[in-house]
């Protein structure tokens, strides 16, 4: 049987998959269903903090999920976060109309309950080995937190400890249980 060529992400731009979320690891296309009412609620919640943050001081781009950035070539990578933030030095003008080629400097990952932990650990490589500083998993099921540098250190986030914005964003954080909810 012949193995297809590998995707790229030209090509996923133009695929039509009404109500799923798609990626492209290394060639291979990844669907998924949509997220659960928790997860976006998270994600909304996170998205109007770093929005607000950003905006108010005028830092770069906050953007929502499941936006696009293409993090490698031949075979192509092309990862969605659930939010991200680009330091105003790093944001393309004009702003891309297809993925962005580069990565964010803040990657925010809420997990669903079907997200398996090797594929979580495979997607916080691709983002650091492409150049993100900072990239925070969010799990509501375990109301947990983790941090991951671009330095290779890890940091644990308790139910009741906040994420910090470092020095990608000084002074930005909140905490684990206010985006969390009830």
């Amino acid at each position: 049987m012949p193995v297809a060529a590998p995707m790229t992400s030209e090509e996923l731009l133009q695929l039509d998959l009404p109500n799923k979320r798609a990626e492209l690891v290394r060639g291979v296309l990844v669907v998924r269903e949509p997220a659960g009412f928790r997860h976006g609620a998270v994600v909304a919640r996170m998205t109007q903090r770093f929005s607000q943050f950003v905006e108010e001081r005028q830092l770069g781009v906050v953007v929502a999920a499941e936006t696009g950035f293409t993090l490698r070539r031949d075979p192509d990578t092309v990862r969605a976060p659930d939010v991200a933030f680009i330091s105003r030095a790093r944001c393309p003008d004009p702003e891309f109309a297809s993925f962005a080629e580069l990565a964010p400097d803040l990657v925010v990952e809420v997990l669903s309950p079907s997200d398996r932990p090797g594929e979580v650990l495979a997607k916080c490589a691709d983002w650091l080995d492409a150049g993100s500083r900072l990239v925070w998993i969010v799990d509501p099921g375990r109301r947990e937190g983790r941090v991951y540098r671009g330095d290779g250190s890890v940091a644990f986030i308790a139910s009741t400890g906040s994420f910090d914005g470092e020095d990608v964003l000084p002074g930005f954080s909140f905490t684990l249980a206010s985006v969390l909810g009830a």
